[in-house]
């Protein structure tokens, strides 16, 4: 089961996702970031990529695409909130 990240492990969780352009969603437990690519195609191929890791671990963003922009919000619902999960989303998300 997945939990909420404690305060504690908040900054040493987040601390190099934001050192990485991630930010908090203002008005909910949530972070976010803008990715730009060269064209929609490049766009659209990251999220092809994105989304079977999502799938394997059953974590699933809220994603926009516009042309060669994807905005990302990872949050846990389940857990109202930042789990490990997003985390861990982010983080690949970020190698892709």
């Amino acid at each position: 089961m997945t939990e909420l990240l404690s305060e504690a492990a908040r900054d040493a969780v987040l601390g190099p996702l934001f050192a990485n352009g991630w930010t908090l969603v203002e008005g909910r437990d949530a972070i976010t970031k803008t990715f730009e690519f060269k064209s929609f195609v490049d766009a659209f191929g990251w999220m092809s990529r994105a989304a079977l890791w999502a799938e394997k671990w059953d974590h699933h963003p809220e994603w926009r695409n516009v042309y060669n922009r994807v905005e990302v919000v990872l949050t846990t619902h389940d857990v109202d909130g930042i789990s490990s999960l997003d985390a861990k989303l982010a983080r690949k998300m970020d190698t892709l």
